[in-house]
């Protein structure tokens, strides 16, 4: 799993590349921790994931994971651009009611 991102006013955007599984959440975990806590006076973050292939259980967990610790820090959370595929597990798991799709 690649992890890129970029600061622009004020937004933190992570982008996500390859497979969200139980083997490579772990070092994805760890990138997008360290980013978000290089940015703690973010306004946003928004959670890019238009590049990843596959995302199962292990996906959701990542997601509300890393809601939670902005949420400590007070800065709120979005995903953006699921596939069809990612869209659908997000939306059966009620994920949505706690981190919205950027729009």
């Amino acid at each position: 799993m690649e992890v890129t991102s970029c600061f622009n006013n004020g937004k933190l955007y992570i982008t996500l590349c390859g497979e969200m599984d139980e083997y490579s959440a772990s070092s994805a975990r760890i990138k997008c921790d360290n980013l978000i806590d290089s940015y703690v006076n973010a306004k946003k973050i928004i959670i890019n994931l238009a590049r990843v292939a596959f995302m199962d259980s292990t996906g959701i967990g990542f997601l509300i994971g890393r809601y939670k610790k902005a949420s400590r820090l007070n800065i709120p959370l979005f995903v953006a651009q699921p596939d069809f595929a990612a869209d659908k597990i997000l939306n059966l798991s009620g994920i949505y009611s706690l981190i919205p799709k950027a729009e």
